[in-house]
């Protein structure tokens, strides 16, 4: 599915437009999807937090004002989600408690916020370090929820071009966080 007006789409959604909201879940589902299949790394269970994410959508609908922060909303009710359904899957108690505390910013200490906000600053820097065609492709996988082939009909390329380019920024990452703390590395794990 190609571009879509979502201003109209989300002025027609506050008026309770079903036809509007059908086009959205059309347009976010397989994004959500891929996104969503990176961070469990399998497929069981996405269909039913893909449904509540779609759910929360309606019923805020009339207290969705903006275009600009939508992509961004929709993907943070996903991720919100996708960590509490991680957080009930996991049987390490360590893990679980250092997942919770990254799942929502009211229950971060600030020790914990200063060492998230260092940790999300050195990836940003690596990534950054990359060719802007590579971070292009790179945040549209990782942020954007876009399958490889979706990237590679997107900006005109080959799946494998994709591939190796979002392989490269991994590579880099896990280098340059190579020895550091279980923190780090569930970073990693679910935003990567």
């Amino acid at each position: 599915m190609g571009k879509i007006d979502l201003e109209k789409i989300l002025i027609e959604l506050a008026e309770d437009n079903e036809d509007s909201f059908e086009v959205l879940f059309n347009y976010y589902y397989p994004r959500l999807y891929n996104f969503s299949k990176s961070f469990l790394k399998m497929e069981d269970g996405i269909d039913d937090i893909l449904q509540e994410v779609f759910v929360k959508i309606w019923q805020k609908r009339k207290s969705i004002t903006t275009t600009v922060t939508f992509n961004s909303y929709i993907f943070t009710i996903a991720r919100n989600l996708l960590l509490n359904e991680l957080r009930r899957r996991l049987n390490s108690e360590n893990i679980k408690e250092t997942v919770q505390s990254l799942s929502t910013a009211e229950e971060y200490s600030s020790s914990q916020q200063i060492e998230f906000q260092e940790l999300k600053e050195k990836v940003d820097y690596v990534i950054d370090k990359h060719p802007e065609r590579r971070k292009e492709i790179f945040i549209l996988s990782r942020t954007e929820g876009l399958s490889h082939k979706e990237i590679a009909e997107k900006l005109g390329i080959k799946t494998k071009t994709v591939e190796y380019h979002i392989s490269l920024v991994i590579k880099d990452l896990k280098e340059e966080f190579k020895g550091f703390g279980v923190m780090s590395l569930l970073y990693l794990y679910l935003f990567l």
